[in-house]
């Protein structure tokens, strides 16, 4: 809950609006106090839980940094949450659903299908145990946010907002909003209403495709909204906050990794402020192509770079235990069908 809602709800409750600061960094932040008289009873009366996820399992990672947790919800349902580092940067991937209803064919959430939107709280407690985690192993705090876990953040666009604020309020966990990406696999509505959110947090693409033909293969939501829409929501996103928007394109063997798909990107992008991550596609179960040979993604970068674009091949991290872009996924099925 925001600062502003939870002093209004005290408020409401009869409590004086001196006792939200205390209070709200006992929920968001490291304070560990007691409390007395009316805050006590408030507490007592509604029952407020300081967490509402619990740990399922823990695979760390070969590399040592990378650890993904999975966490089981208060209804049962579950979610993996990942944390990525090094010393002095240490992120916390989140998911923003169960599952995914956008359908990607390489992804594995997408493979798994919609159950439903997380709330605000599932959101925001996936945070505080990653930065638990943090602290104790390494005694330093969390310092990024990415929004590229299960699930499309602004398809669940009003739960993403409200656990941004919280976790970005410098009187919680204090998260700079510099410090947060929200990944979408173009959801041209949710690009629209970003633009015009305060926070200057950053935006990442999901391409993959530089024609609605080829693009539509890979991306089922092209088929809603095309790369002509997506495109001018991109540009409107940059011009409103000034912002390069990160451009994510998996690299997938014989599929979209030669040099006419490198220069039909390039003229895609030609003339906007953009930052364009090359992904190597990781292995999901569900999709049975290959990520192309380092050479094949060293002449794409090339092509890039030459058309005076901004690129970087993005490092491997945690590939080895499913914790990479496209591999979250939980091991039960029982899902709803795919809605938009």
């Amino acid at each position: 809950m925001p600062y502003e809602e939870l002093s209004r709800l005290l408020v409401a409750g009869g409590v004086n609006r001196v006792h939200a600061l205390p209070l709200f960094r006992w929920l968001q932040g490291e304070a560990e106090r007691d409390f007395f008289g009316p805050v006590e009873r408030w507490l007592a009366a509604r029952g407020v839980p300081k967490t509402n996820v619990e740990r399922v399992t823990e695979t760390p990672s070969g590399d040592g940094w990378t650890s993904k947790f999975l966490l089981r919800l208060a209804d049962g349902a579950e979610v993996e949450t990942v944390l990525m580092g090094y010393p002095g940067r240490f992120t916390a991937c989140l998911s923003t659903q169960v599952g995914c209803a956008m359908g990607c064919v390489f992804c594995a959430t997408g493979q798994m299908g919609f159950s439903r939107h997380l709330t605000a709280g599932e959101i925001v407690a996936q945070a505080h145990h990653v930065a638990a985690e943090v602290k104790a192993r390494h005694g330093e705090k969390l310092r990024n946010v990415v929004m590229m876990g299960m699930g499309e953040p602004l398809h669940n666009y009003d739960p993403t907002m409200q656990a941004l604020e919280t976790l970005t309020d410098p009187r919680g966990l204090s998260i700079s909003p510099a410090r947060v990406t929200i990944s979408t696999v173009g959801h041209v509505p949710g690009i629209l209403k970003l633009a015009r959110n305060p926070k200057k947090y950053s935006l990442a693409v999901s391409l993959h495709g530089a024609t609605d033909e080829e693009r539509g293969k890979l991306i089922p939501m092209n088929r809603k909204w095309p790369l002509s829409e997506l495109m001018a929501a991109c540009r409107e996103y940059s011009e409103i906050k000034g912002q390069e928007v990160f451009i994510a394109w998996t690299l997938i063997s014989g599929v979209n990794d030669d040099e006419k798909q490198a220069r039909r990107l390039a003229a895609l992008l030609s003339g906007m402020s953009v930052h364009i991550n090359l992904i190597p596609l990781n292995p999901t179960e569900g999709y049975g192509e290959q990520a192309p040979e380092s050479q094949k993604v060293e002449a794409f970068r090339k092509i890039l770079r030459e058309s005076g674009l901004i690129v970087t091949v993005r490092q491997k991290r945690g590939i080895d235990v499913g914790a990479g872009c496209g591999q979250l996924a939980t091991t039960k099925r029982e899902r709803q069908p795919s809605v938009a």
